[in-house]
């Protein structure tokens, strides 16, 4: 289940039906098979780029914007590859995260820190730990891949008048930051509508809430915003997502190493 936009994402072939045989539908099968069809309707996007404003906020509500550009490619097989670049303030200019999601094992992470002119590897016990000073950690800047999580479906619920699956997903790595996460998936087109997202002590972490869809290539659903509230610490960032572009022929050349260093 993609839950992050950029990658794309938090963030959801058509052929999939979750309609299970009722006597055989328990609610772990009804969890996976929701969240299977909602990653299968984003299968084919190929690859794609858009320009993102990511404003941090804290405690008070000061606030400081940073203007970033995110590509992704699709891999078969193998979960997808992502590159952040920030553009805007000059203090973070051409710092840029590549992220190789797969489907099992540890993700690869490389931070490229321009004021050191050095790549730095995000080992898999640091993905916790926050991005770039957002809410967001690292873990969730990369397709989350179904295969990763065991699921539960919950109940029915609608959520700002949107009739949703309400989905429990628990992650298998131990390094995880998260206990577990509490979905909302509309029934109409499987997007992401909420999450919350729960602690190590299983207390309630941070809240995403996605909105402003927009559909591209009459199939590929994007946010347009996405907010993280993170419940303990009264900080939030908001992620203002456009131009987005698909099928531009990116390719694995566009998501290596060596592309950090360019990446300005």
């Amino acid at each position: 289940m993609r839950i992050s936009a950029l990658l794309p994402s938090l963030a959801l072939a058509a052929s999939f039906s979750v309609a299970l045989p009722a006597h055989a539908e328990t609610p772990a099968e009804k969890g996976l098979a929701i969240a299977t069809e909602a990653d299968h309707r984003d299968l084919g996007y190929g690859d794609s780029s858009a320009t993102m404003e990511m404003i941090l906020r804290n405690r008070a509500g000061d606030e400081a914007a940073r203007e970033i550009r995110v590509k992704s490619l699709e891999v078969e097989g193998d979960g997808d590859k992502s590159l952040i670049i920030f553009d805007q303030p000059k203090d973070v200019e051409g710092t840029a995260l590549l992220t190789f999601s797969h489907k099992t094992g540890d993700d690869d992470r490389w931070l490229y820190l321009p004021a050191l002119k050095r790549v730095k590897r995000i080992a898999g016990k640091n993905k916790s730990g926050p991005f770039m000073g957002s809410e967001f950690a690292y873990e969730d800047m990369g397709s989350q891949e179904i295969e990763k999580y065991s699921y539960t479906w919950l109940r029915d619920e609608a959520v700002d008048g949107v009739n949703c699956f309400v989905i429990e997903r628990v992650p298998a790595d131990p390094d995880s930051g998260y206990t577990r996460q509490v979905a909302w998936i509309d029934q109409a087109e499987y997007r992401v509508q909420k999450v919350e997202f729960y602690d190590r002590k299983q207390s309630l972490l941070k809240t995403l809430t996605a909105k402003d869809y927009q559909q591209y290539q009459n199939k590929h659903w994007r946010p347009g915003r996405m907010d993280m509230v993170n419940h303990q610490t009264g900080k939030s960032t908001t992620l203002l997502f456009k131009n987005y572009v698909f099928g531009s022929g990116l390719s694995e050349r566009d998501f290596d190493q060596a592309s950090l260093n360019n990446a300005r």
